[in-house]
């Protein structure tokens, strides 16, 4: 059974592709950049944005911390809402909270801005804690997010602690640090990235990850 679970934030819990996608749209605009098709700017929702900024649009570091800066000055104030729960997650969230379970946020994403959405959505009963990113570029890697989160933990078996996630950096995150790992395909990832990477487990609806975490 799996007591402790750490749920990745984009992708997972909520929709964030309009927000992420203009603001990116809005970051690259202001660099002279002209991207006018949102569905190009899908791959930066998931990974840490500074390195796609470079992995995506070849920007060097200077330019990269520049976009990323952009970025911020529309999602903090615009982008950070336009946003939605998955349909099926609150009821899951409740029910895995009721069984006992420890639930917690651990994602790439600034944990100032994904407490935010938290509130914003009403979920912060659920979770014991939300951690993220720092603003200052540190522990941007899911694999240090989801250290960091384990450090903070009384719990030290292993086999009782589980993520889930959409994309790959998710389960090699999850794989680097020892635990085992679901991996969701309606997020973003699609199921060639997931198979790659390996996870643990594999599940297509938020119906299914809710049946097999009540049930594990």
């Amino acid at each position: 059974m799996y007591d402790i679970i750490l749920f990745d934030l984009d992708g997972t819990l909520t929709d964030p592709k309009p927000g992420i996608t203009k603001s990116v749209q809005y970051a690259l605009a202001k660099l002279g950049i002209d991207e006018p098709n949102l569905e190009n700017l899908v791959p930066f929702i998931g990974p840490p944005l500074l390195k796609a900024f470079k992995e995506f649009y070849h920007l060097d570091d200077e330019q990269a911390t520049l976009a990323l800066q952009y970025y911020r000055e529309r999602f903090a104030t615009v982008g950070l809402y336009e946003n939605a729960v998955f349909p099926g997650i609150k009821t899951m969230l409740a029910q895995l909270k009721r069984q006992g379970k420890i639930l917690i946020v651990a994602t790439s994403k600034p944990t100032v801005f994904s407490i935010k959405i938290i509130e914003h959505f009403g979920l912060q009963d659920y979770f014991q804690a939300v951690i993220g990113s720092n603003l200052d570029g540190t522990r941007v890697e899911k694999g240090e997010v989801i250290e960091f989160a384990l450090s903070e933990l009384d719990q030290v078996d292993s086999s009782k602690i589980i993520m889930v996630g959409d994309r790959k950096h998710d389960v090699i995150g999850a794989k680097n640090n020892g635990i085992d790992v679901i991996a969701i395909t309606y997020g973003y990832g699609s199921l060639e990235e997931l198979n790659e990477a390996e996870p643990t487990y594999i599940v297509n609806t938020v119906q299914e990850l809710h049946d097999f975490l009540q049930a594990n």
